[in-house]
């Protein structure tokens, strides 16, 4: 692609220059969240070093911080995003306790909350639905590029639930700067950065501007990425076919800034290329009778009226060439996105916020770069809010959420008719101080409508309802009890699949008569803020009636038959992170997670449920060094679903070292991270292919970053 080649070079050379002090006044830093103690991101000094920051959850309406909401909401940002970040999302955020990803190559992997993915965990642009194709496929990526965000923010639990019932499993909140708020000092600020990694060949930067005058702000950023498949230890091949990775991203983005708001927009296209590791059309001819499939000689394998292809279509030899071996998605994604504040619009309304966002997006996936499938979506997703003031005590906030979206899969893969979907959502959330607690409680009410082509249309109606108490029984100290009743609409998928699904190897077969699933939840969680001793622990039960997964019918080989069918099912688990400060430049961590998950009565373990996890983290700061490594055993996985065999345990021990560089107006940064050095072999068991695609081994990163 001449337009990465270009950015990675330019992005290479302002990057090298900020390290020289030769760099543009205009400048800001999309990448490093500033904390509200310390807006110029200084390094931390003896006297910070027993506190923690507020950090307020932008993803919740009322301005509140994470550790004063009844559930657990964690946040990535700064440094961390930064040095941990990966080429997908799911990558970028696995290492936060509770939070796993289901791998699928190097081009794909989507957020796995506390077992649980999509349709149930929603990914959010500040506040407002992405609507690309990742809620239907783990091949399908997420839209939302790392190297463009300034944080991520991971609400579970009940602070989910304004979200509605895609948000059942817990929200993910991308947090960026495309729509300025705030005329930058000076008249401008800009970041720029550029990477290379070792196990793939990794070569990736970003470059971001905002730029303002008088009531008007302008933003321009753009990234870049490349990769080749990455090296995999201890494994039959020396790299893991189809999991390179290309992309590049830009946006522009205007806003206008008053004294009481703001309001703007922004456009973002995104183009991608990546391999489907582990994709084969050994069994796109089998086919169900009833309750049993069909596969190999003997048996009519010729789906051409309903799938459009034949049985000579897809005779491929998948060995060889790195460009032929296996199939390719090519992605392109064009968004417009439109944000908003107004303080004091009306008597008795404090903040009126409005988010939207609308996508056109489509991928292909080739064979032997032969278009096979072609995945469309488009749709809007839409909320706006009214903060109301004080009543009786109580503060609140009312809203209206919108959404719609059409989704169509054509080609050898189209197991899902063309559909649309609409969603209309009410929601109320109000706070309650008294004495030492807080009380928090929200209502939501939503009404789906899902329709495809030669199939009935389907209505629900959920509901949702949650309460939660926080009690600051001592300084420092607070315990939090949520209590909710969740429920979820089935998607279309779930009503109106019906075909080979090659990318999970199943036949899909939906179910127009499923009921919406209800999930029963109670979570408890420890904080302690202030002192040497930081950190959060929470323990939480789900009980769902009526939920919604896909049974196994039948098996051959590696490829399955499934239905989309309903059974009570329980997710019971506990996650958490501790800090001790031992020095004002040496802190060491604990953390770890475990979930289980099993349908009730004698059903059994649901599938790719993650493997428990439990590490250390020791960090040090000393002058303009920094650094940190971090040791972590993933579990062997023993409770296993039908048809899913145990995944083995493993170690993996991580590292970074960073050297700050202050030079007046440009602050840079040089840093060094390394993965899996150990360079273990280690397969992920909430992945589709933890048979069959390993995760990445030994990798070391090496990074430049300038902001001014």
């Amino acid at each position: 692609m001449r337009f990465q080649t270009f950015l990675l070079t330019a992005v290479g050379a302002a990057a090298l220059t900020g390290l020289g002090g030769v760099a543009p006044a205009l400048a800001e830093d999309v990448l490093q969240r500033q904390s509200q103690a310390d807006p110029h991101n200084h390094a931390p000094t003896a006297a910070d070093a027993y506190e923690v920051d507020e950090v307020v959850v932008r993803a919740l309406p009322l301005g509140r911080s994470g550790d004063d909401v009844g559930s657990h909401v964690a946040l990535l940002s700064g440094d961390d995003l930064v040095h941990r970040r990966q080429s997908t999302l799911g990558e970028t955020l696995n290492s936060i306790p509770g939070v796993n990803s289901d791998t699928f190559g190097g081009g794909a992997s989507r957020p796995v909350v506390r077992g649980q993915t999509s349709p149930r965990v929603k990914v959010l642009s500040e506040g407002a639905g992405l609507m690309d194709a990742s809620e239907v496929s783990p091949d399908h990526a997420v839209s939302g590029e790392p190297l463009l965000l300034e944080g991520v923010e991971i609400l579970r639990g009940p602070a989910a639930l304004l979200y509605g019932g895609g948000a059942i499993g817990g929200a993910v909140n991308l947090l960026d700067k495309k729509i300025p708020t705030r005329i930058p000092a000076e008249g401008g600020e800009g970041v720029a950065e550029y990477r290379r990694g070792s196990v793939d060949n990794e070569e990736a930067g970003v470059v971001g501007m905002t730029v303002g005058a008088g009531n008007f702000a302008l933003r321009v950023e753009a990234a870049a990425r490349k990769s080749d498949d990455y090296k995999v230890p201890g494994w039959d091949e020396p790299r893991l076919d189809g999991s390179y990775n290309e992309t590049s991203t830009a946006t522009l983005g205007a806003s206008w800034i008053g004294s009481r708001g703001y309001l703007g927009a922004a456009y973002t296209e995104q183009t991608s290329r990546y391999g489907l590791s582990g994709h084969t059309h050994e069994y796109e001819g089998c086919h169900p009778h009833g309750d049993h499939l069909h596969c190999g000689a003997g048996h009519d394998h010729g789906h051409d009226d309903d799938h459009g292809h034949g049985d000579d279509d897809h005779g491929h030899d998948h060995e060889g060439d790195h460009d032929h071996a296996a199939p390719e998605v090519r992605l392109k994604s064009r968004r417009v996105d439109l944000r908003g504040e107004l303080r004091d619009p009306l008597p008795g309304i404090e903040n009126l916020r409005l988010r939207a966002g609308y996508t056109d997006y489509e991928h292909s996936e080739l064979e032997e770069g032969v278009v096979a499938t072609t995945f469309t979506n488009k749709g809007y997703d839409g909320r706006i809010e009214a903060q109301h003031r004080e009543i009786a005590g109580l503060r609140g906030v009312v809203g209206l959420q919108l959404s719609k979206s059409d989704f169509a899969a054509v080609g050898v893969e189209s197991y899902l008719a063309p559909s649309t979907t609409k969603n209309t959502g009410l929601f109320v959330m109000e706070e309650y101080e008294i004495g030492l607690w807080h009380l928090e409680g929200a209502l939501r009410q939503e009404w789906q409508e899902a329709s495809a082509v030669g199939l009935p249309d389907v209505e629900h109606k959920p509901f949702s309802v949650s309460g939660s108490a926080v009690w600051h029984f001592t300084p420092g100290w607070s315990g939090a009890l949520s209590l909710s009743r969740s429920q979820r609409a089935p998607s279309a998928q779930e009503l109106y699949a019906d075909g080979v699904h090659l990318a999970t190897n199943t036949y899909e077969i939906g179910d127009a008569a499923l009921d919406v699933e209800t999930a029963n939840s109670i979570e408890l969680t420890l904080r302690k803020t202030e002192g040497p001793l930081t950190g959060s622990v929470s323990a939480y039960h789900y009980v769902y009636d009526d939920y919604i997964f896909a049974r196994t019918l039948d098996q051959f080989e590696d490829f399955r038959l499934i239905r989309y069918s309903q059974a009570d099912a329980t997710f019971t688990g506990i996650e958490g992170e501790l800090t001790q400060q031992f020095t004002p430049w040496l802190s060491g961590t604990v953390f770890g997670d475990y979930v289980q998950g099993e349908l009730k009565g004698d059903g059994g373990n649901l599938p790719r449920i993650p493997a428990a996890r439990a590490g250390v983290r020791l960090a040090a700061f000393q002058g303009p060094w920094s650094g940190d490594v971090e040791y972590s055993r993933t579990f062997k996985q023993t409770d296993i679903a039908a048809f899913e065999t145990e995944t083995p345990g493993y170690d993996m021990v991580n590292a970074t070292l960073a050297y700050d560089i202050d030079l007046g107006p440009v602050r840079s940064q040089i840093f060094l991270r390394g993965t899996n050095l150990l360079d273990e072999t280690a397969f992920n068991h909430a992945s589709f292919l933890a048979d069959t695609a390993p995760l990445r081994g030994r990798n070391v990163t090496i990074g430049v970053r300038a902001r001014f």
